[in-house]
C-alpha cells in the first residue's frame, strides 16, 4: 500500500504585508492581548538572573543551537526539549555576543564569565552546554498559552478580512507549537531579540524599558476596559494617553517586575526628565503624549517582527 504524500496548497499561503496593514488596524483588539504577553516573558527574563543581558545571552546561545537543528532538520516536542536538563551549544566569541546584544565588549565578557562561574555555561572537554539546572528557569508554559491566544484572535481577524479561510483556535495553535517546539520557538526568537534590541536603542537599556513597559501595559488594560471600539493604532494609543487613565506606583511596578523599589524609582525618575512619562500628585506614572511619536520607529520594527512569525506560524499550520 502507498501511502499518499499531501501537497500543499500555495494559494492558501498568507503574506507577512497583509498582517502588519491587519495588525495596524486591528490594535485596538490586539494591542492589550500582545503587550500583556510581552510583560510576562519580561518578567521571566529578569527573574532568572535578576539582569536582562545575562538571561537574553542564554537565549542567544540556545537559538544557536535551535538553528542547528532546525538546519540539519531535527524537530524536537516540548516535552522532549525539556527532557534536557542541559543544551549542547554552537562555539561563540564574546564581540559575536557583543554586537548580536548591543552589550559592549567588556560588559558581555564580565557577564559571561559569571554565568560560567555560577555554572550557567559549563566547558566540558571539547563541547560547550547551557546547563538549566543551574538557575532558575521556568518552562515556557504560560507564554505558550498567551501567544496561543493571541494568534487564535489574529487568525479571526484573518478571517474577517478574507487574509485565511478559516479561524484557528488557541488550543490547535498549542498543540502545534508543543508538537514542533524546537522550530517554532527558533522562530519566537528570531523575532524577540530584534524586538529588545530595537527598544534598548531607544531606552539605553532593558531595565528602563521593562518599567516604561509596565507603564504601557498598565494604560492598555485600562482603555480596554472602557473603550470596545474598533480603533487602529494610532487612535488607540491617544486613547491610552487622554482618556485619563489611572497611573501606577513605583510599589506596583516593582512587584510587578521583580526590579528592586529603589533601582525602578531612580529610573521612573531619569523617564520623567526625559519626558517618557509623567507623574501626578498621587505618585502615579503614566504615559507622556509627547514621547509617543520617538517610539514610532521601534513600533514599526515590532510590527514587521510579530506580522513575519505570525505568517510563518499560520503557513506552517495550513500548508
Amino acid at each position: 500500500m502507498v501511502l499518499k504524500k499531501k501537497i500543499p496548497d500555495i494559494s492558501k499561503e498568507i503574506y507577512k504585508e497583509d498582517l502588519v496593514v491587519l495588525l495596524q488596524n486591528k490594535y485596538a483588539a490586539l494591542g492589550p492581548l500582545w503587550v500583556t504577553s510581552q510583560l510576562e516573558w519580561m518578567n521571566g527574563i529578569y527573574a532568572s538572573f535578576k539582569n536582562h543581558d545575562k538571561f537574553l545571552i542564554i537565549v542567544y546561545l540556545i537559538k544557536k543551537t535551535l538553528d542547528s537543528y532546525s538546519r540539519n532538520f531535527i524537530r524536537l516536542s516540548y516535552e522532549e526539549f525539556y527532557k534536557m536538563e542541559t543544551v549542547e551549544i554552537a562555539e561563540f566569541n564574546i564581540n559575536e555576543i557583543s554586537k548580536a546584544l548591543n552589550i559592549p565588549k567588556e560588559s558581555a565578557r564580565r557577564k559571561v564569565n559569571e554565568l560560567e562561574s555560577i555554572g550557567v555555561i559549563k566547558r566540558i572537554k571539547k563541547k560547550i552546554i547551557i546547563d538549566r539546572s543551574s538557575f532558575k528557569y521556568s518552562k515556557p508554559k504560560n507564554t505558550i498559552v498567551r501567544i496561543s491566544r493571541f494568534l487564535s484572535v489574529v487568525s479571526k481577524l484573518c478571517v474577517d478580512e478574507n487574509i485565511l479561510s478559516k479561524t484557528i483556535s488557541s488550543e490547535s495553535l498549542e498543540k502545534v507549537i508543543k508538537d514542533n517546539f524546537s522550530y517554532i520557538w527558533k522562530i519566537y526568537y528570531e523575532m524577540q531579540l530584534p524586538m529588545m534590541m530595537a527598544y534598548k536603542h531607544v531606552f539605553k537599556d532593558l531595565e528602563t524599558f521593562h518599567i516604561y513597559g509596565t507603564c504601557v501595559v498598565n494604560q492598555h488594560l485600562y482603555t480596554q476596559n472602557i473603550n470596545h471600539l474598533e480603533m487602529n493604532k494610532d487612535e488607540f494609543i491617544k486613547s491610552t494617553l487622554f482618556l485619563g487613565a489611572q497611573g501606577i506606583n513605583a510599589m506596583s511596578i516593582s512587584d510587578i517586575t521583580g526590579i528592586p523599589r529603589a533601582t525602578v524609582i531612580r529610573k521612573l525618575q531619569r523617564l520623567v526628565l526625559r519626558n517618557n512619562l509623567k507623574i501626578d500628585n498621587k505618585k502615579h506614572y503614566r504615559l507622556s503624549g509627547v514621547y509617543v511619536e520617538q517610539l514610532k520607529l521601534p513600533q514599526n520594527q515590532v510590527f514587521d517582527q510579530l506580522a513575519n512569525f505570525s505568517t510563518k506560524i499560520f503557513n506552517f499550520v495550513i500548508l
